[in-house]
């Protein structure tokens, strides 16, 4: 089977359709950044690579610090006005930046499939549930601003690069319906070209968005720590939140700090295999590079031959491989369960870790092959990584404690509640967990001594969408919680003194999750 590049997804197909519905953000072969309004050519270009094939696709400008203090000055000058602006006028532009990223929506998804290696349907599925949220969002405004006022100065928002459009996107729009004018960075690992073309339309509707391009260190003090800025929402790792919430401490701001933990499945007293098979499948969507993937099994010993029999048709059988190759022209684009990691340098990263676990002790159950990928002749593969499954990580080991971000699972076996329920935990902390039981009511048991935010039963939980709470508890959140009502109070103000739901010091609150 010869596989080529579907006719019309190419990437200068793409790009070209990109730039000719906002030629004012893509320069000369460079993506422009968004300042005060306007779209500039400023900063030093750095080329961007594409994980899905290792070519080159376009650079984006990288500004320094005093670029990024003068867009935040900007946006300050924005937010003033925007406050200002009645919320009928403020749903009017929102719905019609909406309406016209629905109109690219395609082009949109196909930037993602290019720039993070999304599969077309996951792809489709990150656009679609941004514009679908803030549709909602819009039709429930009115009652969650009741009575609160924007915060005194723009939101920042720092995200990573795996989902810019449901969550970073979403995000942005959902703060300007509350009043606020906001600022984003793009992701350093990709995503920029999709967020300028999104972040285009919201400009075009007036909607007072800065985009700006560049180097966390040289960025991130402006964009954290900036006394004109209202609040900050990170979504990132551990060592970077960390950070970021230690040099917030003195500042007031309030903060929504998204960090990863290793969310785990706990299997007790379980029979219905059927189920689980199918939550396993899903599981491996998009590599498993999301906050919400579950990368660590904990199993009660006596169901481990039950869960591995379960467990290994379903690793065997995942298609992964380029997201956009196909055998004829008149194919649809292939269905598969991930593409590549965000990088060549991720997928050796995996490679690292599972030698390091293996070197401690570590036993290998199952490693996938690259032959068992789809792609094309000749195409460099180097950030593409087959599933693998270590038994027994070691208590020494990084995959121990932490969260791989990539294909990669862990089974740990234990004999008693007190061991489940400490493997669960080996993380300090995760924003999601499940419990695998046929009795409810000992898992709602086992369910309440699981240290994340949300604790599904015989099945997995997920961020959520609309009205659904999202936090995290120990080291995978900082701040404020969102989702839903949660989402604009942390970016609105209410009476003085108020309590809000999030991980404050001194200070939880947790809702019903």
């Amino acid at each position: 089977m010869s596989l080529h590049v579907k006719a019309g997804t190419s990437w200068p197909e793409v790009l070209d359709r990109a730039a000719a519905i906002a030629p004012e953000a893509f320069g000369d072969d460079c993506l422009n950044n968004l300042i005060g309004g306007q779209w500039q050519q400023v900063g030093e270009p750095a080329v961007m690579i594409s994980p899905t094939d290792g070519n080159p696709m376009t650079r984006l400008s990288k500004v320094d610090a005093a670029t990024a203090e003068e867009a935040v000055g900007r946006a300050g000058d924005a937010h003033k006005t925007w406050s200002d602006v009645p919320l009928a006028e403020r749903k009017a532009r929102v719905t019609a930046a909406v309406e016209a990223m629905a109109q690219a929506r395609d082009e949109l998804a196909l930037l993602l499939a290019w720039e993070i290696g999304k599969p077309w349907k996951l792809a489709c599925a990150d656009v679609d549930r941004a514009l679908d949220g803030v549709q909602w969002y819009l039709g429930e405004i009115d009652t969650m601003v009741a009575g609160r006022r924007p915060l005194p100065g723009p939101v920042s928002n720092i995200a990573s690069w795996n989902y810019p459009m449901s969550v970073l996107v979403h995000s942005e729009l959902v703060q300007l319906l509350a009043g606020n004018a906001v600022v984003a960075k793009t992701p350093s690992q990709g995503g920029a070209t999709c967020l300028t073309l999104a972040h285009a339309l919201m400009a075009r509707e007036g909607l007072p968005a800065t985009l700006l391009s560049g180097d966390g260190s040289e960025l991130s003090p402006v964009l954290v720590r900036s006394p004109l800025l209202g609040a900050l929402a990170f979504v990132g790792g551990r060592s970077n939140g960390g950070k970021i919430a230690a040099t917030l401490v003195d500042t007031g701001h309030r903060h929504m700090l998204e960090q990863e933990g290793l969310n785990a499945w706990g299997i007790w007293n379980f029979s219905d295999w059927s189920s689980l098979a199918a939550h396993i499948t899903k599981g491996f969507e998009y590599g498993k590079q999301r906050c919400t993937a579950y990368p660590r099994y904990v199993v009660q010993r006596g169901l481990v031959d039950q869960f591995l029999a379960t467990y290994f048709p379903v690793v065997q059988g995942l298609k992964f491989g380029h997201p956009l190759a196909v055998e004829n022209d008149d194919d649809p684009l292939p269905d598969l369960v991930y593409g590549p990691l965000i990088s060549a340098a991720k997928s050796k990263e995996l490679d690292d870790r599972a030698e390091d676990a293996m070197r401690f002790g570590a036993v290998p159950l199952y490693r996938g092959s690259m032959a068992d990928g789809r792609f094309i002749d000749g195409q460099d593969t180097s950030a593409y990584h087959p599933p693998i499954t270590l038994l027994a990580p070691p208590g020494a080991s990084r995959l121990y404690h932490e969260e791989p971000f990539g294909p990669v699972d862990t089974v740990v076996v234990v004999d008693t509640e007190a061991e489940l329920l400490a493997a669960m935990n080996a993380s300090n902390g995760s924003l999601v967990a499940s419990i695998a039981c046929d009795d409810e009511e000992l898992a709602a048991r086992l369910a309440g001594e699981v240290h994340a935010f949300k604790v599904g039963i015989n099945k997995p939980r997920s961020r959520g969408d609309r009205d659904e709470p999202f936090g995290g508890r120990g080291a995978s959140w900082k701040g404020c919680f969102v989702g839903g009502e949660l989402l604009v109070q942390a970016v609105t103000e209410g009476e003085p003194g108020e309590h809000l739901y999030g991980n404050f010091p001194g200070y939880n609150r947790y809702p019903d999750t």
